[in-house]
């Protein structure tokens, strides 16, 4: 199997090429004989694949590395495509961030002003991606890791169709932590999930045929000992019935979020710039040390990850078994081994809605329980989203529709609609000087 990762240089991908070399990515079902690095920062590219050949150092028939030096190079005779590109790079994202912030209204990769900006800027290329691999790999399975998911897959589907699958690792981390705060086994529980992607919710979570989400929710103590429950406070979740994404908290703390993003010394983009420059310098200046400096940028990454949100809830440091990784990754080995090796798994995924949710079109992408296997991935029937929760979907939905629309067309209406019709912007006049401001082509 051929593994080609487009935006090669990016700096998760070790964590993918770990998980291939652990035994479950070396199932003789699924084994992966060749990893191909595209980057179009070729440098960075050079970089990741150091810091790939120590880990496979002394792992027998670890998958070989390439860099390839196009596009089409990287994608010809694929068997798995991952899309893991930042358009724009990390500047980028400081823009999508304080453009929004100058406004007043909150500056995030993926939620708010921020994610429509970014989608803005990526979808145009996602979808000459997608493009190239129906050309040239018809029958690879594009797997999309690029930011905001839910909109990128939804761009690519329209060239790659149920072909493209995005992932996400917050529902799985949610399903991790709450079934560890009930006391369950995580690899033991099943579980309801709907939503889109950064904006879904746990509506079960059963145990040997009883749900533990009522338990949960009732339980001061366990609500605290884990990230969701510390971020929106028992009352809240006792009050929703449900436990929501994490991104969640942007849409219902906004004031508190936004006031401790206006407070803060620099935003996650800045931080993000400033680190990754720092270590792609440090890296190919002493390319010996690039695993060791690696592994230390994982971890201040993870350690900080979320600091708005635990900011704006009194501050707290994340728990150590959630520095380790095991969310992208994970998902990603998980849904390659089901389908490449036609072995039935459950995984939430970013998928087209087929009927999961009555209220939303056939083709729009939802982040939703799948049972994976050789034909891809299948919405399971469940529970329907409450009123709340349906609310915020079409009003987000129409966003991303509108979004997509002016990322293709090129329509500056189109870009207007998405921005003001956003909760966490809902002013025509804001939305326009956001325009103006970041320059988003249009006519």
């Amino acid at each position: 199997m051929r593994l080609s990762i487009i935006g090669g240089g990016g700096f998760r991908v070790p964590l993918v090429y770990r998980a291939l070399l652990t035994t479950a990515g070396r199932d003789a079902s699924a084994r992966c004989s060749e990893v191909t690095l595209y980057d179009t920062a070729p440098g960075r590219a050079r970089v990741i694949a150091s810091v790939l050949a120590a880990q496979a150092a002394g792992v027998p028939d670890a998958p070989a590395v390439r860099i390839a030096e196009s596009l089409d190079d990287a994608v010809r005779g694929a068997d798995f495509v991952f899309c893991a590109v930042r358009v724009g790079g990390t500047a980028g994202r400081v823009r999508d961030e304080r453009v929004p912030l100058a406004e007043g209204v909150l500056g995030q990769e993926t939620v708010g002003a921020g994610g429509v900006l970014y989608g803005l800027r990526t979808i145009p290329v996602a979808r000459r991606i997608a493009a190239r691999v129906r050309a040239l790999a018809p029958d690879a399975w594009l797997i999309n890791f690029t930011n905001p998911a839910g909109m990128v897959t939804e761009a690519m589907a329209a060239e790659l169709g149920h072909r493209v699958i995005g992932i996400c690792d917050s529902p799985v981390g949610l399903v991790r932590r709450a079934a560890r705060a009930a006391g369950a086994d995580p690899a033991e529980v099943s579980f309801g999930y709907v939503g889109l992607n950064h904006l879904g919710w746990l509506q079960s979570l059963t145990h040997r045929g009883t749900d533990l989400l009522p338990g949960l929710l009732a339980d001061d103590a366990a609500l605290a000992s884990f990230e969701e429950g510390r971020l929106f406070g028992a009352a809240w979740l006792r009050a929703l019935g449900i436990l929501p994404n994490e991104y969640l908290h942007y849409y219902y703390f906004g004031r508190e979020t936004l006031a401790a993003a206006r407070e803060a010394a620099e935003t996650r983009g800045e931080f993000l710039d400033r680190q990754q420059r720092a270590f792609f310098a440090a890296a190919e200046r002493e390319p010996e040390r690039a695993p060791e400096l690696w592994e230390r940028t994982r971890r201040e990454r993870e350690e900080t990850y979320g600091a708005e949100g635990r900011a704006a809830t009194g501050g707290w440091q994340r728990d150590s078994c959630d520095l380790e990784g095991g969310g992208y990754e994970r998902v990603a080995l998980d849904l390659m081994r089901a389908i490449a090796g036609d072995r039935r798994a459950r995984l939430i995924l970013n998928v087209r809605n087929a009927g999961a949710v009555p209220a939303l079109p056939d083709d729009a992408i939802v982040e939703t329980v799948c049972d994976v296997d050789a034909h891809g991935a299948h919405p399971v029937p469940g529970l329907s989203p409450g009123l709340p929760e349906l609310g915020l979907m079409l009003q987000v939905k129409a966003v991303e529709r509108a979004t997509i629309e002016a990322a293709v067309t090129g329509s500056r209406s189109a870009a207007l609609r998405a921005l003001a019709l956003h909760p966490l912007v809902d002013s025509p006049a804001v939305a326009a000087r956001i325009i103006d401001a970041a320059a988003v082509p249009g006519r």
